[in-house]
């Protein structure tokens, strides 16, 4: 790692939590969504969810479009679950290197989330040994209470400022192409994660 690094930002889905998009998609399509395919993506979503996840509707909202899109008369819980269906956890390997860092850096969550999977994150994905999601990070950054998502420059350049990092001192870990370029454009390092890699490595 390079001495100049002072600040880590992690996202959360495909680095941090383990996610399988075909699962919510399957789930969808078993209630009736037979757009779910088009709707989410690997790193992007579109109608409903875009909306969702950029914080212009809330959940009850989201329920009730999903609803119509289904034409059938499907619950809330129905809808959360399977769009909740595509989070896994997150390793204990991962959340003790989270604690350890923060002895020695600032260390940020930087995502492209919604309110659903934010309450998941909140309730169980952060729950371990006694810790809660704000133990490991110094702030918490979330493109649904932002109304901006990465890969914009206004999503990275926001983070920053409200931060007070500069970029040179700051490293993006991140497994999309094109955060990590948004953010290099910025002057910020960036480190891309491959699927299923296991990244310890970088702080070995």
């Amino acid at each position: 790692m390079e001495k100049t690094i002072r600040n880590f930002i992690f996202d959360l889905g495909g680095v941090l939590v383990d996610v399988d998009k075909e699962r919510s998609i399957e789930a969808f399509k078993k209630l009736g969504v037979a757009q779910a395919e088009q709707c989410i993506s690997i790193y992007k979503q579109s109608g409903a969810f875009s909306e969702l996840e950029r914080g212009e509707i809330s959940a009850e909202v989201f329920c009730r479009r999903v609803r119509h899109m289904a034409q059938e008369n499907i619950s809330d819980k129905q809808i959360t679950d399977a769009w909740n269906a595509m989070l896994g956890e997150i390793l204990p390997w991962k959340l003790e290197l989270l604690l350890a860092l923060r002895k020695r850096y600032l260390v940020y969550l930087l995502s492209n989330t919604n309110a659903i999977h934010w309450e998941v994150a909140c309730q169980r994905l952060f729950r371990y040994k006694g810790f809660d999601v704000n133990d490991f990070f110094e702030e918490i950054y979330l493109s649904f209470q932002m109304h901006l998502v990465k890969p914009s420059k206004e999503i990275f350049q926001a983070t920053l400022n409200c931060a007070g990092l500069l970029p040179g001192e700051t490293m993006l870990i991140d497994d999309s192409p094109e955060n990590c370029e948004a953010a290099r454009a910025l002057g910020m390092q960036a480190y891309c994660v491959k699927p299923n890699e296991v990244w310890r490595h970088l702080f070995e």
